[in-house]
């Protein structure tokens, strides 16, 4: 039998046509001199790669809808001497997944072990690429990627290097994460590493569902008022007033695995006919904080996969959970965010 050609077989002259990553360099606002890296992957699936932030991916778009939830700050030059007290906040841009890490996440705290800052400091640290690799349809090759590295590290201390794969495939409404964590110093390291994806509005609205399966745990008190059996904390809520500022609620979840050893967790807007569907390897990232945040005009809720709750490096050490590199040892950890738009899958993986 002869395969099938695709439609654009003998039409098309260069694979951005079809789609493929694009790089360039910001050249107004606060993000002035940022690398970026479009990554188009011909489905509607779009997404921007801050090349100068971790490699975090700020705007994603699916088709005319957007993703995810921009901060007021938007897209900034990353700072730093943001990794004291709360200062992050100045330059978080929210973004579909922003890196919190490598040595520390939760709030800032001072101990015998230093002072860290909220979420630490790899999503204001930029990357060196070492490849950008284009599909090339001609061949029957459609997968793209970009790799770079990215290291926190301090002369006479700590030395974790994260090298970090960001793929995709055209004809595919799906990226991955790829990461590599490895201790290139000569002392031992403490770990902690947590993705912060934040859904924003048209996916994000009043009556989109939120998916898991796992117990939880409300982070504090406040976090009671919205996570407990009396309020549906799987819908997304109107505006709330009383989560203007920092008025927030957050979730610490087991999450469960299927079969395969990868959970599973999403939004689904059944108003607009599209789902986010975010899978990890339990294995790897054993737990997934939800963030509510339904500020008036600051609008998200927050899906976190993480080798730990966002509780600070003090904590986890006193819990015993903390990881501790040995020199030359590494970790790695596998993402994958997918679009979904047919009715029938979207129940597949989202049962009412």
């Amino acid at each position: 039998m002869v395969p099938q050609q695709p439609q654009w077989h003998n039409k098309i002259s260069h694979h951005a046509q079809l789609g493929g990553i694009e790089t360039s360099v910001l050249d107004n606002g606060p993000g002035r001199g940022n690398r970026i890296a479009w990554v188009n992957t011909g489905t509607g699936l779009r997404f921007k790669v801050v090349i100068d932030r971790c490699m975090d991916i700020a705007e994603a778009f699916f088709n005319q809808h957007s993703l995810v939830w921009l901060s007021y700050a938007g897209q900034t030059a990353p700072d730093p001497s943001s990794d004291r007290g709360i200062a992050w906040l100045k330059t978080f841009g929210g973004g579909l997944c922003t890196t919190c890490g490598l040595t520390h996440a939760g709030g800032p705290e001072q101990d015998e072990h230093g002072e860290r800052g909220l979420h630490g400091r790899m999503s204001n640290t930029p990357a060196e690429i070492i490849s950008v690799v284009q599909p090339d349809p001609v061949t029957g090759n459609l997968d793209m990627s970009i790799t770079g590295i990215i290291k926190e590290a301090t002369a006479l201390g700590t030395c974790l290097e994260l090298r970090r794969t960001i793929s995709a495939r055209i004809g595919e409404a799906t990226l991955r994460i790829h990461d590599q964590v490895t201790n290139r110093g000569n002392t031992t390291a403490p770990h902690m590493l947590l993705y912060h994806f934040n859904f924003g509005w048209p996916l994000a609205d009043e009556g989109a569902e939120l998916y898991w399966d796992g117990p939880l745990q409300p982070r504090d008190e406040l976090s009671v008022q919205i996570f407990n059996k009396n309020y549906n904390f799987r819908r997304c809520a109107p505006p709330l007033a009383n989560h203007a500022g920092t008025g927030e609620a957050a979730a610490f979840i087991d999450v469960a695995a299927g079969e395969d050893g990868w959970s599973t967790c999403g939004l689904h807007n059944p108003q607009i006919g599209l789902a986010a569907v975010l899978r990890f390897k339990k294995e790897q990232l054993p737990w997934l904080t939800n963030w509510q945040h339904w500020g008036p005009g600051e609008y998200v809720t927050g899906l976190e996969p993480g080798t730990h709750p966002p509780i600070g490096q003090a904590a986890a050490r006193k819990q015993g959970t903390l990881i501790l590199l040995q020199p030359g040892e590494s970790r790695s950890y596998e993402l994958e965010l997918s679009v979904l738009t047919e009715k029938n899958n979207i129940h597949k993986i989202f049962p009412r």
